[in-house]
């Protein structure tokens, strides 16, 4: 009896202890979108670290996401500039900007703010910050599998009964922003979690993240009218968080309070509705035939030979699977790899972030060469008559022989970084960059052939993100700007463009060349003949996926097309008709360009680090 009193007092002692500190503030400066050559951001910021500077009762200051708007390593730096101005201690995460569009492959930020993760403790209370994403796409946002176990790592340390937390990211966890937000919640929901800190909205809100507070702060950049900018003061007590919003110049304003409680709301009924496999009821042909978790975040491709599949993923790895999904090696680079690498006379060939393109025998695993750029390498690679074809972000564009490593040539005048994988075809390279530019080399001398721009010079609307594909004399791109484009091989002229299907950059050809397959922005596929004399539309299919706007492209294989969205649904319909054959939904991530091996069989990787293979009974 008197060792359980003695165990509900150690306990209760606990409890209170955790819930009993100092009571302090802290400052949340977030999305700054710096961009290097235009004044106002980082005016902005600077005055910002200036009224923080002169505010004594400030302890730290917490920088939550959107640093650069173009991602770029300039900006980044402008913004470490003016943060190392700080005489208080800061902490950074990076926002969908920062790691949407990165010429680094966002090792910059990693480079020039030295982590992409935090978590330190401050008078009782703990505070761990991690990234969203998306990674390298457009897609939602996305927690890597690698991140959640980084956060549960440093919870279960933290014990069910320890400090009082905080977590700090850049987008809010809702379903309509993180696709996994319920990987997140349920796996800190045992923990003593306080709040979710975020920033992306530009302004403030308070939200539920399944029974879990969430407040989202505004933005840096100066509201219309006002000559500066304003940033939130979060002041924790014992019982209860008062959040203010400080204009630089003016009285800072109370918008929110919250009890500082580490009680949840469990009722299920209050949570967001987790996402629903129904679909896969309705087409109960198709299973699962295994899958493998690779515990981190895939942004490629799968590559698929007679007896082995590849996976590159976000921790630097290539790992080799048998048919049936059993590893059989595994190579560490020095960095993420994100562009899908290919397969030629045994030699697998991959750019990585470390700044080296890997030459690496497909059976053991061994490195038979490697190829140093001066930046990370994010591009996609095409292996055509044993030759390898790859951009990346040092603005220069390589041909391989993939027997020894040997640079053929090399292209160094491409104005943005390139990601897509090139399109190899008459003896012409075609690719477009993040600068607004598709460009067509010839294959044998790297010598430009020509260039072709969309109208919007903004980067946002580069042809940089889909795989160009050719027919009867012309090339075929979709892009950000809603377009669907055809220009002449040979010359590079424009010979049509249409917004018609409101198509983003998911594009795909059949394999007699007379159908290109598009997947637009909501709902539907589409068919257009593949010629140069105007669209023409030959079928449309309501596929019900909703609003969609992850790139992905579309494969045919033995009559059927193939794409996937940003849900984990994977679609397959009659590459002639348009029928729907069916729907299949595995996780609620986005599912990478498939690999099907015949019109029943296919393998997949999704950003959960899944690898699989899909099969529909005849």
């Amino acid at each position: 009896m008197k060792r359980t009193i003695l165990s509900l007092l150690c306990c209760l002692y606990a409890i209170l202890g955790s819930l009993a500190f100092e009571p302090f503030r802290f400052a949340v400066v977030t999305d700054l979108h710096i961009k290097a050559g235009t004044n106002q951001p980082t005016e902005d910021l600077r005055l910002s670290v200036n009224q923080i500077n002169h505010d004594d009762s400030i302890d730290f200051v917490l920088v939550t996401g959107d640093i650069a708007d173009a991602g770029d390593g300039a900006s980044l730096r402008i913004a470490k500039q003016e943060l190392d101005r700080l005489n208080k201690p800061w902490y950074i995460l990076e926002g969908n900007h920062d790691q949407n569009w990165s010429e680094s492959c966002c090792m910059d930020f990693k480079k020039i703010f030295g982590y992409e993760r935090f978590h330190f403790e401050h008078k009782g209370i703990l505070f761990i910050g991690f990234p969203t994403g998306p990674m390298m796409r457009m897609a939602l946002g996305h927690v890597a599998p690698e991140d959640i176990a980084y956060i549960t790592d440093i919870l279960k340390k933290n014990g069910t009964n320890g400090e009082p937390v905080f977590l700090v990211c850049h987008m809010p966890l809702l379903p309509v922003d993180v696709d996994n937000w319920y990987e997140v919640t349920d796996a800190v929901r045992q923990y003593p979690v306080v709040t979710f800190v975020n920033g992306h909205y530009h302004r403030d809100l308070t939200f539920s993240y399944d029974g879990i507070p969430g407040i989202a702060n505004i933005t840096n950049l100066r509201q219309k009218g006002n000559s500066a900018g304003q940033y939130n003061e979060f002041d924790v007590h014992n019982d209860s968080i008062f959040v203010y919003t400080h204009p630089v110049g003016k009285p800072r304003y109370r918008w929110t309070a919250i009890p500082f409680t580490t009680k949840h709301d469990d009722n299920p009924a209050h949570w967001f509705p987790r996402p629903s496999y129904a679909v896969n009821d309705t087409f109960p042909q198709v299973k699962d035939s295994w899958i493998v978790q690779q515990h981190a975040g895939i942004y490629s491709s799968p590559v698929v030979s007679k007896d082995r599949i590849y996976a590159a993923d976000n921790l630097g790895r290539v790992v080799c699977y048998d048919m049936l999904g059993h590893e059989q090696w595994r190579f560490q680079t020095g960095a993420r790899i994100i562009g899908t690498p290919a397969l030629g006379k045994g030699t697998l060939v991959a750019g990585s972030a470390d700044g080296f393109i890997y030459g690496l025998d497909a059976q053991t695993g061994q490195e038979r060469w490697r190829v140093q750029t001066a930046a990370p390498c994010m591009g996609a690679v095409t292996i055509v008559n044993n030759i390898a074809y790859v951009g990346g972000g040092d603005h220069v564009f390589r041909a391989i022989n993939i027997k020894d490593g040997t640079v053929n040539w090399q292209c160094p005048d491409i104005k943005g970084y390139v990601e897509t994988k090139p399109l190899v075809t008459h003896n012409k390279v075609i690719f477009g960059d993040r600068a607004t530019t598709l460009y067509c080399l010839d294959a044998k001398t790297g010598q430009r052939l020509w260039t072709w721009h969309p109208e919007k010079t903004n980067m946002h609307y580069s042809p940089a993100g889909v795989w160009p594909v050719a027919s009867n004399g012309c090339v075929f791109i979709c892009d950000p700007d809603r377009a669907t484009t055809a220009i002449d091989l040979n010359t590079g002229r424009q010979l049509w463009r249409t917004y018609q299907s409101k198509v983003r950059e998911s594009i795909g050809l059949s394999k007699d060349g007379k159908r290109l397959y598009l997947k637009t922005m909501m709902d539907s596929i589409v068919c257009y003949a593949a010629t140069g004399k105007g669209p023409q539309e030959l079928w449309a299919t309501n596929c019900g996926f909703g609003y969609e706007h992850a790139r992905v492209m579309l494969v045919e294989k033995d009559g059927v097309v193939f794409t996937t969205n940003k849900d984990g649904l994977i679609i397959a319909l009659d590459g002639k008709s348009g029928r729907l054959l069916w729907k299949h939904k595995v996780g609620n991530t986005l599912i990478n360009t498939v690999v099907p091996l015949s019109a029943h069989r296919l393998i997949f990787t999704n950003e959960a680090g899944l690898v699989g293979e899909i099969t529909a009974k005849e």
